[in-house]
């Protein structure tokens, strides 16, 4: 530790995520002047995520264009960056994170006086499709780029999952000129958080764009010797498949702390300051289940591309400075390309609230929605209605009574 011992000498970021990234930067924005590392398992330097299921797939941007930093820009901010090199525990005590590579560190011991975890999730596989060729998850750049390949012209595509990946996956292969079939096991896509008619609404896109939507069906198993033929469904009909791309969820990559003494729960669950318990342990994106002091309640994951950024912030200011230590407090935000349909949601809609159209029109493709709890207004999901959604989001930061929407809504008629 440095002379004034509330303040870190060695500060490590295990995973070289979105999260990750943005911590490394605000720690040094932050005035650390100390050692820097940054532990990757990947091989390639952090890189945005959301491309992946949209111009990545349908080629308009490659790999280059992905990348969240400059090359040089660890090196310029003096950070040490350890790609391809997987962390494999964690010892409090020791104050040290065990890793393995196939280079010279393999087995190392890493040292560190604070620690952030960004270690992020790994897609949920089909069960049973384990080995069979065609059978894809989308998460990583190289998932991506074997996903894209498979996406010639004309050939049979099914997305198991019609949540926010599966719907862009199926977006962009319709885009590559496949033919293309979403399956969902619930009655609507995205229906546990927006709600039967929203998500009734945003289901509509596939349908009008000539995607095939199964709903209200599971998937009972993948055909193929070595190489996928088909899926089943519960109901016994049959889906003929040329590739298959899964977007179930994800779980949070935590094996690596077991026998930590860290709380796993879910994620990495800390207090509002993203502190995981121990002095100096923090954790960012989506590994982490912490409150958002804008939500109030309990311990919460979430999974969006904002949160990931706003929490590397955060924690670059508390980590180095944990003395003056801040809560995380933000509205949820979350935004899908599909089509031609910019979606956007703020706040944290439930399925229970009641929804309104507050400006523009569903039939025109262009409209806001308010979620409605407790007299107030918990969330807003837009399509096509960035203008209006900007507003909203704004608003939602002070807790609005549905009074004040509609009164903000009167004004945007």
């Amino acid at each position: 530790m440095s002379p004034d011992s509330n303040r870190p000498d060695r500060i490590v970021v295990v995973g070289a995520s979105l999260a990750g990234a943005r911590a490394v930067h605000s720690i040094r924005s932050a005035g650390h002047d100390g050692m820097l590392t940054l532990i990757g398992a990947e091989p390639h330097l952090p890189y945005d995520r959301p491309p992946l299921s949209k111009d990545f797939l349908t080629g308009e941007r490659d790999a280059d264009a992905l990348m969240l930093d400059p090359p040089g820009a660890y090196d310029e901010i003096g950070a040490k960056v350890m790609l391809g090199t997987t962390a494999t525990g964690l010892n409090l005590d020791a104050r040290t994170v065990a890793v393995e590579t196939d280079g010279p560190n393999s087995g190392e011991q890493v040292p560190f006086d604070a620690l952030v975890i960004a270690t992020g999730a790994s897609a949920r596989p089909l069960p049973g499709t384990e080995g069979l060729d065609g059978v894809h998850t989308l998460r990583t750049l190289d998932d991506a780029t074997a996903i894209r390949e498979g996406l010639t012209a004309g050939a049979r595509v099914a997305v198991v999952g019609g949540g926010f990946i599966g719907s862009e996956v199926a977006a962009s292969a319709k885009a590559r000129g496949c033919e293309v079939t979403v399956i969902e096991a619930a009655s609507a896509p995205l229906v546990r958080g927006l709600g039967a008619e929203m998500g009734s609404l945003v289901g509509a896109l596939h349908g009008r764009n000539n995607v095939e939507l199964r709903l209200g069906v599971g998937v009972e198993g993948v055909l193929g010797a070595d190489r996928v033929e088909a899926v089943t469904m519960a109901d016994g009909t049959r889906i003929e498949a040329d590739l298959v791309v899964v977007g179930i969820g994800v779980v949070p990559n935590t094996a690596w702390l077991a026998g930590s003494g860290l709380h796993i729960d879910n994620g990495v669950v800390c207090d509002a300051t993203l502190c995981a318990g121990p002095p100096g342990i923090y954790a960012v994106g989506d590994v982490v289940r912490a409150p958002n002091a804008w939500l109030g309640g309990g311990a919460i994951r979430v999974e969006h591309w904002t949160a990931a950024v706003e929490h590397g912030m955060t924690v670059g200011q508390n980590v180095v400075d944990p003395q003056r230590a801040i809560p995380y407090d933000s509205v949820p935000f979350v935004w899908s390309d599909q089509y031609d349909a910019r979606i956007q949601i703020a706040g944290h809609p439930d399925a229970g609230d009641d929804v309104e159209v507050l400006v523009g029109s569903a039939a025109d493709d262009s409209f806001l929605a308010g979620y409605r709890r407790d007299g107030r207004l918990s969330a807003v999901m837009s399509v096509n209605a960035i203008r209006p959604f900007v507003r909203f989001r704004r608003l939602l930061a002070s807790h609005p009574s549905w009074d004040d929407a509609l009164e903000l809504a009167a004004t945007l008629a």
